[in-house]
């Protein structure tokens, strides 16, 4: 049996109903915040390309150039957040499970 199959099996057993959606809730948020960076950093992306290849927005063309440097490094925050608090939902989590199932050997 796999690790997953396994974690799946005692997370069923050990964790509430409301215990498992609050772990799903967290994930999903913390998916929305990475796709949020995302979005935030393709639409300065397209701003700055439509600045720069533009000529009536000529006169904002060093702008266009600022939003197209600055795009990357903003998904790449975005990435790194996302990595980052999912590697601590993941501990927190597991710590949750091992607290829980010593606590309920404890009580036999």
């Amino acid at each position: 049996m796999t690790k997953k199959k396994e974690l799946e099996l005692i997370e069923n057993q050990y964790l509430s109903l409301s215990d498992q959606l609050a772990v799903a809730r967290t994930n999903l948020a913390n998916e929305r915040t990475f796709l949020a960076y995302f979005r935030t950093g393709i639409v300065l992306f397209s701003s700055g390309v439509a600045m720069v290849r533009l000529d009536i927005l000529e006169k904002i063309y060093d702008l266009g150039l600022v939003l197209i440097c600055i795009s990357p490094v903003i998904i790449f925050i975005g990435l790194f957040r996302f990595k980052n608090f999912k590697s601590k939902i993941k501990n927190m989590y597991s710590k949750m499970i091992i607290f829980l199932v010593s606590s309920t050997f404890l009580q036999y």
